[in-house]
């Protein structure tokens, strides 16, 4: 079966109206603005409605990158959603959101693998793309983190928010393609990030409920070094497959989890502070929906334009990491 080159050829994004400030989170935990952006580099993160579910936001970023690249929805052949905050165990979100666009002749799919999922979902909708056996994909990354996030947990109510991001995947016309790609993960970390209730391993109790289960567990001093050395490892092996160089990337973009993780992997990776976007301290850590809603940013003002070359590098739990280097 011919392979082919897969290129981008389209992105789109969507954030819920209200924002969450710092000092809107001093009234509800023992925290303060300084702190938090010191620590962290967040001022304000977006919150969905009570009536906004993560598909709905997928279905919003996902229309603008269909608008964006001309393609109607009955042409779309895939449609994978990268989340850990479906609307519901079954049916996946994907099959929600494609019901939302229209899109009756796609194949619809979630893809769990936490901050990671958007670049695994890339990487999957390439590998169909090039083999043939589809000619299209939108693959999007969405998150309603503030749905499982604990609000009397202050190391971690500070960090996440809500939102999504997507991008239209077609073969290459020969401006952009999929340079290379790497991703990996280690179950034996499972526990430094997780939520342990809800699942069949503590289906939902009074107990689980009482004991505050169902919201994200982390323990986040030993995860920051394992973040950054796992991320390092992966972003060299895509560097290596592509046959470039550090100085060869003309933007590089993180998961945005933390600052200080973002600044020690560029110090790591020898990138310049303004080769790397970021966008942390608008929307705080979206997991999955991160680097999709980043990459739209960074096209829509012109930071990324064609032909550049453009690294992705993200890490979540699982634990999962992954990279990839794209041109435009």
């Amino acid at each position: 079966m011919a392979v082919t080159d897969v290129m981008v050829k389209s992105t789109g994004a969507y954030v819920p109206e209200k924002i969450l400030t710092n000092k809107d989170l001093e009234k509800i935990v023992d925290t303060s603005d300084e702190w938090i952006r010191t620590r962290t580099g967040i001022s304000t993160r977006r919150i969905a409605a009570d009536t906004e579910a993560t598909s709905d936001l997928a279905y919003r970023a996902g229309e603008l990158a269909l608008k964006n690249g001309g393609i109607g929805p009955g042409e779309l052949d895939l449609i994978i959603v990268a989340t850990i905050t479906p609307d519901m165990f079954f049916p996946s979100t994907a099959c929600i959101v494609q019901h939302r666009l229209k899109a009756k002749n796609a194949v619809a799919m979630d893809i769990n693998a936490a901050c990671s999922g958007y670049i695994y979902s890339l990487v999957v909708g390439s590998t169909f793309l090039q083999t043939g056996t589809y000619r299209n994909a939108l693959v999007i990354g969405a998150e309603k983190l503030t749905s499982i996030t604990d609000w009397n947990d202050r190391n971690t109510c500070v960090l996440f928010g809500d939102g999504a991001g997507a991008a239209l995947l077609v073969p290459s016309d020969g401006r952009g393609k999929l340079l290379a790609f790497d991703l990996g993960s280690d179950g034996s970390y499972g526990d430094m990030l997780y939520i342990p209730g809800g699942g069949s391993r503590n289906p939902a109790t009074e107990r689980t409920v009482s004991e505050r289960l169902h919201y994200i567990k982390m323990n986040g001093n030993p995860l920051f070094k394992i973040a950054v050395n796992k991320m390092r490892k992966t972003f060299e092996r895509s560097l290596k497959s592509a046959g470039l160089k550090p100085e060869d990337i003309s933007v590089l973009i993180t998961h945005q989890a933390n600052m200080r993780i973002i600044d020690s992997l560029r110090s790591f990776l020898k990138v310049p502070k303004e080769k790397v976007f970021v966008n942390i301290e608008k929307y705080g850590n979206t997991s999955a929906a991160s680097i999709a809603i980043a990459f739209h940013e960074a096209c829509e003002k012109g930071v990324i334009k064609r032909g550049d070359i453009v690294g992705l590098a993200a890490f979540g739990g699982g634990l999962t990491w992954g990279s990839a280097i794209i041109q435009y």
